[in-house]
């Protein structure tokens, strides 16, 4: 049947709008979509029943799966009964503060609301996690893995591993995020954690005294010959931890974000908020199965037994379970400078073809002028105003009301205060909004000195830096000569070792308010924290994105907040409008051809 030409103009018309529709991210950059319920369920890692907070009802969480330069659309439903707010450790949020997930930043998500967090992973590739920043939830759960892939005609710079694995460690506690948070709040210290899960489940029962029966362990299923991908992160509380597979080589490939050296390791510390890639090769034999271990490092380790986390390792063809004593992990009696060595060892692939943003020819980074330097001086908790709080510098921070760049936005004053000092000051500590102004296309050093007697790590949200240098005893000037000028890996968490020091260097080119934190999360909860303020003086538009549209409203611009109508993605929103252009579409031809 002929189609008349008003019928052939709609026809048009019809398609042109159908394949827009459903197709308009071909014309950008692509556009992936997530529907994260975070809510409460009953588990018992360790034996005992306790509530912990699922994603989806997964615990650990589901993967995003995302790639160089792809959009990322997640609409949070908060289910708990208290707020919420998502970070996305590592994801760096180019131009977009505003989706950074802290309370610098964002209003929280209230209970029994969602909010669509809309970013783009810009220039990236590599291991990351997201995880709930307030309230010490992260010692609940509520954390999953977040991977940007290579785009296709980039090659990765190892053969193409046979499987993709995560893996979670992390010490843990069968108290509830809410007790812990009220020892804390009424200055108590946590003391030891009761194990280590892996994947969100405890011990393998290789010792029957320290692990009760009845525990639910983790099974990782491999194929004898082929090589995978582990990729490691440690979402725990406090604990540093040694990660090992029995009789296996971890081959280190990648650490948050940027491609190594390729090392062999037969174990590896990993420090709280880190993110690791592993290639592991499934090269034994296969007469029985094997350890996976994840211990405590750094404190009395005979003490500390029963904090250690054990998984099985399981070939298709193994002859039999796991058993025998632990593999060891390193013996720091007689060198205790192995970690630190082991640490410095790790050293970025130059020669790699990674989405990687360059700002002033930065990865020639030894040469560039440095601009200013901050030392960020940490000391054990102190009293401050009758509480027991963590400083940075001598200032424990406290969340303002009003995230800081909507405050800015609204020309809101007395938020908080551009006066972070560049180093530590000879005055009482004091509770405070004190804030970095720091300067855009600035080249600056940060050292994080130290002065704690426990190990800490501390991560910078929106970049990644260089870290340079670290050794224990306190920094100075002349510790430059020390530096790694060369091919120091670029990361956005580093550890810091108690009595010790690490610094890195930062080129500042992501315009936004960018939280500084103590991963450690008791020692973040009580107030080891700041932000950097970055401003371009000549902003367009093109430095920093404008706030937006759906952004929540909370403190003294309460009053903007309107009542939430709860609604479905905007881009579920957008898949039904295709949807319904598409049966129009059907539909239209049905009736012309009929």
């Amino acid at each position: 049947m002929a189609l008349s030409q008003s019928s052939s103009l709609l026809l048009c018309v019809f398609v042109h709008i159908a394949l827009l529709s459903a197709n308009l991210c071909f014309a950008a950059d692509p556009t992936i979509s997530y529907e994260f319920h975070f809510s409460y369920i009953t588990v018992s890692p360790l034996g005992v029943k306790q509530q912990v907070i699922a994603v989806n009802d997964k615990f650990p969480g589901p993967r995003i799966n995302a790639t160089t330069n792809y959009n990322v659309i997640v609409n949070v439903f908060n289910e708990l009964d208290e707020d919420l707010l998502i970070t996305w450790s590592g994801i760096q949020m180019r131009r977009d503060s505003w989706q950074d997930g802290v309370l610098g930043t964002n209003c929280p998500i209230p209970p029994k609301w969602n909010w669509t967090y809309d970013f783009q992973v810009k220039d990236q590739i590599g291991s990351f996690f997201y995880f709930p920043s307030l309230n010490f939830q992260r010692a609940a759960g509520g954390f999953g893995p977040f991977v940007a892939n290579n785009r296709p005609v980039i090659a990765i710079p190892f053969a193409q591993p046979d499987g993709d694995i995560e893996i979670f460690i992390g010490d843990w506690y069968t108290q509830n995020h809410t007790a812990l948070r009220k020892a804390l709040d009424a200055g108590n210290d946590l003391g030891m954690p009761d194990g280590v899960l892996i994947n969100g489940k405890g011990p393998f029962r290789y010792n029957t005294t320290l692990v009760p029966e009845g525990i639910d362990y983790e099974t990782i299923n491999v194929e004898p010959g082929k090589t995978y991908r582990l990729r490691v992160h440690h979402v725990g509380i406090s604990t540093s931890l040694n990660f090992r597979i029995q009789n296996h080589n971890l081959v280190l490939a990648e650490a948050e974000g940027h491609y190594t050296m390729q090392q062999n390791y037969s174990n590896f510390d990993i420090h709280v908020g880190q993110s690791y890639s592993f290639l592991v090769t499934m090269d034994q034999n296969a007469s029985s199965d094997y350890y996976i271990v994840a211990s405590a490092r750094f404190v009395n380790e005979s003490l500390w037994q029963r904090v250690t986390g054990v998984a099985v390792l399981h070939y298709s063809n193994s002859r039999g379970p796991v058993s025998g004593p632990l593999p060891e992990g390193p013996n720091d009696v007689y060198d205790k400078t192995w970690s630190l060595n082991q640490a410095i060892s790790v050293r970025q692939n130059g020669s790699a073809s990674g989405a990687r943003p360059n700002p002033q020819g930065s990865f020639h980074y030894g040469s560039i002028n440095i601009t200013d330097t901050y030392v960020l001086k940490s000391v054990p908790p102190l009293t401050i105003n009758g509480t027991l709080r963590a400083a940075l510098n001598g200032i424990s921070f406290v969340n303002p009301n009003t995230p800081i760049r909507l405050a800015d936005k609204h020309n809101v004053k007395g938020v908080y205060k551009l006066d972070f000092p560049s180093k530590p000051l000879n005055r009482s500590p004091r509770k405070d909004i004190s804030v970095i102004n720091a300067t855009y296309k600035g080249f600056i050093e940060v050292v994080f000195q130290n002065n704690d007697t426990v190990m800490q790590s501390f991560h910078i949200d929106g970049y990644s830096f260089f870290v340079v240098g670290m050794d224990y005893g306190n920094w100075t000037e002349e510790s430059r000569g020390r530096y790694n000028k060369w091919d120091a890996i670029s990361r956005c968490t580093t550890q810091v070792f108690p009595g010790g020091w690490t610094a890195v260097l930062i080129s500042l080119d992501n315009v936004g308010v960018w939280n500084i934190r103590a991963e450690n999360l008791d020692r973040w909860y009580l107030g080891q924290e700041t932000y950097m303020k970055i401003v371009n003086p000549e902003e367009n538009g093109e430095t920093e994105f404008a706030a937006p549209d759906n952004a929540l409203y909370c403190g003294a611009l309460a009053n903007l907040q309107k009542d939430q109508k709860h609604s479905s993605s905007a881009a579920s929103t957008f898949r039904e409008h295709s949807r319904l252009f598409l049966t129009l579409l059907i539909a239209f031809l049905a009736f012309t051809f009929s």
